[in-house]
């Protein structure tokens, strides 16, 4: 009974509606492709008509498969974990599977173990690593969790992986810089331990060793706004008239303590961004910055699970990152100035 008093619908229901056998309305369920057509029209409009709500652990118990992934995420308040995991979310309701997330520190072995073993105790058909750090993935290496894992934003480490092309929207952002003019630049690189700053941090120095600029590294950043803020004396120090920040809450703060310092963006020095946060049109200057597209992203991770446990690892093809060109980057001074 429902708290209203009403009894739940059931499959016996669907099936009588509907004219068919309980073990039809299991394969319209299961998406099995040997329902004709015009039966499984049927079967839906007499699930539409009832109220129909499918009872997932029932429905695990006939088919032996959960339709639940896990996801393991750390840092799940930045912008780019938590986009992750809500585009996986939304691939995954899209697709009728459920999702069941746990959350730990990456510097913590212990708290990675306890996570996964916690997931993998609900059954889940595969793991979701968000944001993966460098140790994180050796836990995970160590485990031998016993279920598929697949992880984002690591190409080139450890465990099949989906990731945008971080070093390819590095390239961009140097390129975006150096277009306009730019010849020393920057980057206010993210943590160490994170294989997407490591990426981001190698697409610059290769971009600006493929251009012939002279690029400088400054690992001063944690992703937060008030890490580009102090950073603002070493990006003037460094005499770059040009900054490509790791994301684009670094570089909200690099802008505001530039500008405590008497430097205006762009017209002392330009700021291009990662990310591509909701906020980023509505900063002053509007940032140029460079698009990831998480929904891709968690279209593809929950597509590698559907396929089953037998299916080949997920093609290894990165998701494209895109320039959002805004007004964050000018002619440096010099050159408008003029000799």
């Amino acid at each position: 009974m429902t708290p209203g008093g009403k009894r739940v619908v059931g499959v016996r229901d669907v099936a009588t509606l509907a004219g068919v056998s309980r073990q039809t309305v299991s394969r319209v369920l299961n998406n099995n492709p040997d329902v004709a057509e015009a039966t499984k029209a049927r079967v839906v409009r007499a699930m539409e008509e009832l109220g129909y709500r499918m009872n997932n652990a029932a429905r695990a118990l006939g088919t032996r498969r959960s339709r639940t992934l896990g996801i393991l995420a750390s840092d799940a308040l930045l912008y780019g974990p938590s986009r992750s995991v809500a585009a996986i979310e939304a691939s995954a309701r899209v697709a009728g599977y459920w999702i069941s997330a746990a959350f730990a520190q990456a510097d913590d072995d212990t708290a990675v173990a306890a996570a996964i073993e916690h997931l993998v105790a609900q059954g889940v058909e595969g793991i979701v690593v968000v944001a993966p750090h460098e140790q994180t993935l050796r836990t995970i290496d160590a485990l031998a969790a016993g279920v598929r894992v697949l992880t984002l934003h690591s190409a080139g480490h450890g465990a099949p992986w989906l990731s945008v092309d971080q070093a390819e929207g590095a390239r961009l952002a140097v390129d975006a810089l150096a277009d306009a003019g730019h010849v020393r630049i920057a980057h206010l690189a993210g943590p160490a331990s994170w294989l997407e700053a490591e990426a981001r941090a190698a697409g610059f120095t290769a971009e600006t060793q493929a251009r012939g600029l002279d690029g400088v590294v400054l690992h001063l950043g944690d992703w937060t706004a008030r890490s580009g803020y102090e950073a603002a004396a070493a990006v003037l120090e460094s005499g770059a008239t040009g900054v490509f920040t790791a994301n684009d809450q670094m570089a909200l703060g690099l802008i505001g303590g530039l500008h405590e310092a008497g430097v205006a963006v762009p017209d002392d020095i330009s700021v291009v961004g990662f990310d591509d946060i909701p906020d980023a049109a509505y900063y002053w200057p509007q940032l140029t910055t460079v698009r990831q597209d998480f929904e891709e992203l968690g279209r593809r991770a929950v597509e590698a699970f559907i396929a089953g446990p037998d299916a080949a690892a997920p093609a290894r093809e990165p998701v494209a990152p895109v320039l959002i060109p805004r007004a964050s980057v000018a002619r440096p001074i010099a050159d408008r100035l003029g000799p």
